[in-house]
């Protein structure tokens, strides 16, 4: 399938990439590059290649896809993006890097669509199922705890949040703070990705907590029912 991409195409090596996708590090047209195989719908892959391509223009450093030979964006749930080279944060200002990086993102997708298939944390307000979450699934008195988390969101306005903003996921350099793994991205109200450690988004304490709150009541959701989903969840006040 990489053959798409070129007949120089080849993998290097495979990456850690999740239980979700197959990701390998891969040379197309002589530069790295990283190829993402996963079971996303084609509507869920637009979104999101979209999105890269335009976060690219506006000036935010992220993977952008890069076409086959005949200009398909992925093809039968494979993308190749281009390599960010970088970095963990690890500083506080490493990290109030990180936090001017994610405002920017918000800012410029205000409004956009929500990624097929998706719900927000606050459509879960009334909403079951949406992509990975299943309320269902989860204890009715969790479902309780996170819902009143998510309600102290209500009337927020909603942009692109990227959803898993750890330091895996960061590359960091001297001159640019660049966001890969956008599998979790979705919109929803930024909150969500600003419980940053040591609180490099600068929160008050009445936004840090709604944030914090949320943040764990979906993270919960999403992963259940494995060990980190049960931390998550107990980390959700009681109503």
């Amino acid at each position: 399938m990489l053959g798409l991409w070129g007949d120089d195409a080849v993998r290097v090596e495979q990456l850690s990439g999740g239980v979700a996708n197959d990701v390998w590090r891969v040379r197309v047209g002589g530069r790295l590059a990283v190829g993402r195989l996963g079971g996303r719908s084609d509507a869920d892959l637009a979104w999101e290649t979209e999105l890269l391509r335009y976060l690219d223009r506006e000036g935010l450093t992220v993977p952008v896809p890069i076409p086959t030979a005949d200009g398909r964006l992925f093809a039968d749930g494979l993308v190749v993006m281009t390599h960010l080279d970088g970095g963990p944060p690890e500083t506080q200002a490493d990290w109030r890097r990180v936090a001017g990086t994610l405002r920017e993102l918000h800012r410029l997708t205000r409004g956009w669509p929500q990624r097929p298939g998706w719900r927000s944390s606050t459509d879960l307000l009334h909403a079951e199922t949406g992509t990975k979450i299943d309320l269902g699934a989860m204890p009715p008195e969790g479902v309780v705890r996170c819902r009143a988390a998510w309600a102290r969101l209500v009337g927020r306005e909603t942009c692109v949040v990227h959803g898993d903003p750890n330091p895996g996921n960061i590359r960091l350099t001297a001159d640019h703070v660049g966001l890969i793994d956008w599998d979790e991205s979705h919109v929803d109200v930024p909150d969500l990705d600003l419980v940053l450690p040591d609180n490099a988004a600068g929160l008050d304490d009445a936004a840090y907590d709604v944030a914090a709150q949320a943040s764990a009541a979906w993270e919960a959701a999403v992963c259940w029912d494995d060990d980190y989903s049960v931390k998550r969840l107990a980390e959700v006040r009681p109503v």
